[in-house]
């Protein structure tokens, strides 16, 4: 599926019409794919276009401020002279406006909508600790289950803290260690932490973590994502209700 671009609006002078077909045929495929249930990375896509294109419509804003002013006239009663700032009119940057001003509200929709399948998604995924959590959680275990396909998935994550001068930041990477088919029941986390504890003797005692749910939405562009924004959550909040 080709992204909503940026570049689909800069290139509104040469073909105004084409710009707004392209941009509903991508905002089409999109909330298909969110029929489907499938939210990444459409969800993210959006998010960031409307942001750009926010700030483009502040830079454009800027532009039409920093014009020289036409003089119009004296204002009899303050003897104050009075300028006209000219519109940015109907060329290329002007179309650019209008495209954007057009596609905002229809961006705007199509985000409210994946936002209400992720916050739904979140909302009934359970994240619980496997057996006794040591001191040290940066590195670990995190066991997620694909109901559509009846298999569990062994991540190993890390976590990664990331000090700015004004801020700390935190990034959880994951590597898919193995996949397990489920036999006709559900697999016991706590037999597979032991398997891990005998497979890769490098963690003693791995935190270890395990994502609940009976939803069996797609799992890559669905599950998965929510999962590791849950797990960061409750390694960044210790003893929080993730």
């Amino acid at each position: 599926m080709s992204r909503l671009s940026l570049d689909l609006f800069l290139s509104a002078g040469a073909d105004f019409e084409g710009a707004q077909y392209r941009i509903l045929d991508r905002l089409k495929r999109i909330r298909g794919a969110f029929s489907r249930n499938i939210i990444y990375p459409h969800l993210g896509e959006l998010v960031e276009v409307h942001g750009a294109l926010r700030r483009l419509l502040g830079s454009l804003d800027d532009l039409q401020k920093s014009l020289p002013g036409v003089l119009k006239g004296i204002d009899p009663e303050t003897r104050e002279v009075l300028f006209e700032k000219p519109e940015l009119g109907t060329g290329h940057m002007g179309l650019i406006e209008e495209l954007i001003q057009w596609a905002l509200p229809l961006i705007q929709d199509a985000i409210e909508e994946g936002r209400t399948i992720f916050e739904f998604v979140e909302d009934h995924l359970y994240i619980e600790e496997v057996g006794l959590v040591p001191s040290y959680v940066e590195e670990g275990y995190l066991l997620v289950p694909d109901r559509r396909s009846r298999r569990m998935y062994i991540l190993q994550y890390h976590l990664s803290i990331f000090t700015s001068a004004e801020e700390r930041f935190r990034s959880l990477k994951t590597t898919h260690v193995k996949t397990i088919e489920y036999a006709g029941v559900d697999v016991a986390p706590q037999v597979v932490k032991l398997d891990l504890l005998a497979e890769r003797r490098e963690f003693p005692n791995p935190a270890t973590y395990l994502i609940e749910t009976a939803l069996d939405f797609p799992y890559e562009p669905t599950v998965l994502p929510i999962a590791k924004r849950k797990l960061l959550r409750r390694l960044s909040l210790p003893g929080g209700d993730a």
